[in-house]
Order: C-alpha cells, then structure tokens, then sequence
C-alpha cells in the first residue's frame, strides 16, 4: 500500500498538543525493491513523560517505526510529528532534539568512553565546558567514572548499553528512542538498565522503546503497542491489554490425541472456559471466575478417552494478548 506523503503538514500540525510529543497519522513504509510493506498506515500517539513500548516479533516493523521517527527512514506515506516538528519537512531540525541508542554498538571505537560523550555534545553545538560537564556528570549517573579513560571495546556489553543511553541523553534530548535496548545483555545488566530507564522516567524523560521481551514491555512501560506485521492491533496499558483477555486465569494443556476434539469437549463440559485454543501443540483455556477448574479439566478429558500429559496454570499476560490477536506465539 502506499499512501502519498501530502505538501500540506498544517492538518497533523493542529492536532499536536503540549502533551502528546510523538503524532503518527497513516505512517507508512514500502521498500520497492522487494515490495515489502514493512509498515502499514499506523496511527500512534506518544505522551510526553511516558515510557511508551512497541511490542512484537522480529519484523514486526518496530525497527522501521523508529527508524521512520528518528529521519533515518524516509516514509512512503503518511505524516509523523516529534517534538512538534515533521519529520519528513524538518529532518535536520528532528535530529536536534531526540536522542537514538540503536541495537547495534554504534560506539565511536577510536575514542575513550568520556571522549564519546564529550565529543557527542560538541557536535551537537555545545560549549567545551558544557559538554566537558556533562560528560563528567553523566559517567557518575551512569557509574561509568572509573573506566572513564578505557577503549570503548574493553568494556563490558553491559557498559557500553550504558554508554550508549549517556550519550544519547547527553544534549538533553525532548525523547529518548531506544530499539531493542537489551536484546544480548546478560539478566543483571538488562535489570541495571531498567533502573535507569524508570529513573529517567521519574525525571521526566520521554521514551519510546522497542522489545520482543514480554517482561520488558510489562515491567517498564506506561503503555504500549503490540505490533505485528507493519501494524498497531493493539495499544494500552499493560494492565489494560491483560484485562482485555476477559479471563481471570490461562490453562494450558497438553495430551495425547485429537486437541481439536479435546477443545470442544472441554468447552462444552467445564464451566468457566470462555475460550479454547490451540497453540503449539497444546491447548490454551481461558477461565473467568470459577475455583476448582482443573480438576474438572483433568476428569472430563479422561472420561472422554484423553490422556493429558502436562498442565499448568497461569494469569494471562502480554503473550496471551498476542496469541488472541495473532493466533501464534510472541516468538515465532
């Protein structure tokens, strides 16, 4: 699909308030080349002082999204405003006032770690001693102070993930984009940044994230989107997305023969299933209010002639969301 980018910004301009500071209007991206529509007409609003998630699987479109909102995708169509500028018409204007960490180490390796910050903030236009300054700030809050002086590649991939969000905050950005942020760290360095991360927060900052990690997106963000195939199916709080399952617990059973017939007959006996699907294998019940609902899972399914071999019990979560919505699992 590809939606024209329109010569009149005034109509998305009018609808930019003080407090949403990300506007997407229709915001597309075709790449010719393979026609691949890597995102397809989304419509999204940030909040100023929000953590805000976009949730989903590798090509997703999440990369694209960003991308598209930090200028180094140029859109197909659509409109996108940040900061109350356009993206597409003022670029160069955009890249003032946001700051990226991208998934990739983009560390500038011929320099120190205090160097990277010091001369990230010379570039952006600041004074030798601002800059001077708030490098030095930044590697105390960031308890980068004693390897102030080290090669950015003799520090840990912990580190450099921290290195890299110091930077980006360096020239006091309006938003903080982060894509990915802790894909390939270790379990303590991504809880490290999470720290961070709600500290920001609590200071203010606007940031818009992407994750494919469940936990990530419920942990730390005020609301998200989950995001598949270029597009928003759906977008609230992480509470809000889970309630919006209608069950108060998820069953997930695997037995031995047809979990088709076993679906339905299960639906049909127990009281309390509102819904039954399969996923991977197994079946997924979800169950609103009712106690005592597994042992009566396990005798109809024997009564009806199933064997179950493994049952477990669970609160819906985000990968319930995504399974109602898509019919798969967040990871495939």
């Amino acid at each position: 699909m590809n939606v024209p980018l329109s010569e009149n910004h005034t109509a998305i301009e009018e609808k930019h308030t003080n407090d949403e500071i990300i506007l997407c209007e229709k915001l597309t991206k075709l790449y010719r080349d393979g026609n691949i529509l890597a995102v397809d007409q989304l419509d999204m609003t940030v909040h100023r002082g929000e953590i805000f998630g976009l949730l989903g699987p590798n090509g997703a479109g999440k990369t694209t999204t960003v991308g598209m909102l930090t200028t180094l995708v140029v859109p197909t169509g659509g409109k996108a405003i940040v900061a109350g500028i356009d993206v597409v018409a003022q670029p160069a204007l955009v890249k003032q006032v946001i700051g990226v960490v991208s998934q990739t180490n983009n560390l500038d390796r011929a320099l120190t770690v205090w160097e990277n910050l010091y001369y990230h903030g010379r570039f952006f236009g600041m004074s030798a001693r601002e800059s001077r300054e708030a490098a030095d700030r930044l590697l105390v809050e960031f308890r980068l102070t004693e390897r102030a002086k080290a090669e950015v590649m003799a520090i840990s991939g912990g580190m450099a993930k921290r290195l890299q969000v110091a930077r980006a905050l360096l020239h006091n950005p309006s938003v903080l984009f982060l894509d990915e942020p802790t894909a390939g760290l270790d379990p303590q360095s991504r809880l490290a940044l999470w720290e961070i991360l709600r500290k920001l927060h609590t200071e203010g900052q606007t940031i818009l994230l992407t994750t494919h990690y469940m936990e990530e997106a419920d942990a730390i963000c005020d609301r998200l989107a989950i995001m598949d195939h270029g597009r928003i199916l759906a977008a609230n709080t992480p509470k809000g997305l889970k309630e919006s399952v209608g069950a108060d617990s998820i069953v997930t059973v695997s037995a031995i023969g047809n979990l088709d017939a076993l679906a339905k007959l299960l639906q049909e006996k127990v009281e309390g299933i509102t819904r039954s699907q399969q996923v991977d294998n197994t079946i997924q019940l979800h169950i609103k209010g009712t106690t005592g609902v597994v042992p009566k899972v396990v005798s109809t399914a024997e009564q009806g002639g199933f064997n179950i071999t493994d049952l477990s019990v669970a609160e819906p979560t985000l990968e319930t969301v995504f399974i109602n919505l898509t019919g798969k699992e967040l990871r495939d």
